[in-house]
């Protein structure tokens, strides 16, 4: 068993002579929040270098803006998950009915 370890060339250039492990992309969700955590964490960092003593009054301005939003992003996804569950729950039932009165029930909604 051995150790990669990077030589001097490796360090300079970047590139990589170890081709036994195929790279593996990240999906667009993890490259998002990869991002996003790392623009959150500058801009505390920013609020912090601005402030400075008002840090308190400027976090608490921040969180609630940051929270409004991540609560209404998982509002919208939960309340979109329920209407599909919905929806499929419908299109079930009305499958087992009789094509006409499926048809009488889908004129009525």
């Amino acid at each position: 068993m051995t150790i990669n370890t990077l030589d001097a060339p490796q360090a300079v250039t970047g590139s990589s002579t170890d081709t036994t492990r195929p790279r593996v992309a990240r999906s667009p969700d993890e490259t998002r929040l990869m991002y996003g955590a790392i623009l959150i964490g500058a801009a505390f960092l920013l609020l912090g270098v601005v402030f400075g003593a008002d840090m308190v009054a400027a976090l608490g301005s921040v969180t609630t803006v940051v929270g409004t939003i991540i609560g209404t992003f998982f509002g919208v996804q939960i309340g979109s998950h329920g209407k599909e569950a919905a929806e499929k729950a419908a299109r079930t039932a009305l499958g087992k009915l009789d094509p006409d009165t499926a048809d009488a029930v889908i004129k009525q909604l």
